[in-house]
């Protein structure tokens, strides 16, 4: 049974931006890239220990097919996604959520 995910603000703005970014570019890329953070936050939920441990509270679940890293952390009883990064910009500017 899936537990449940919550989506920092900041999280969701970057999901959001990123989907933004490919619609101005490719309606179909953007569409891809939609499909792709839905399984990601399905696959997170379905099963939030099985993606790779970052540190000792966080774990990642990386996008096959674009360059987005989704970092979050279990919490009591629920899992919190902190930050969509691209793995290209600033890597662990998420570091204060």
């Amino acid at each position: 049974m899936p537990v449940e995910l919550k989506l920092h603000p900041r999280a969701e703005k970057e999901l959001r931006a990123a989907f933004l970014w490919y619609r101005d570019r490719n309606a179909l890329v953007a569409e891809a890239f939609r499909a792709e953070a839905e399984h990601a936050i399905e696959s997170i939920a379905e099963n939030p220990v099985r993606w790779p441990k970052l540190s000792d509270v966080l774990r990642s679940y990386v996008f096959p097919r674009f360059p987005i890293t989704v970092v979050y952390r279990l919490k009591s009883d629920f899992v919190e996604v902190i930050a969509a990064a691209h793995q290209k910009r600033k890597p662990g500017y998420w570091g204060e959520r």
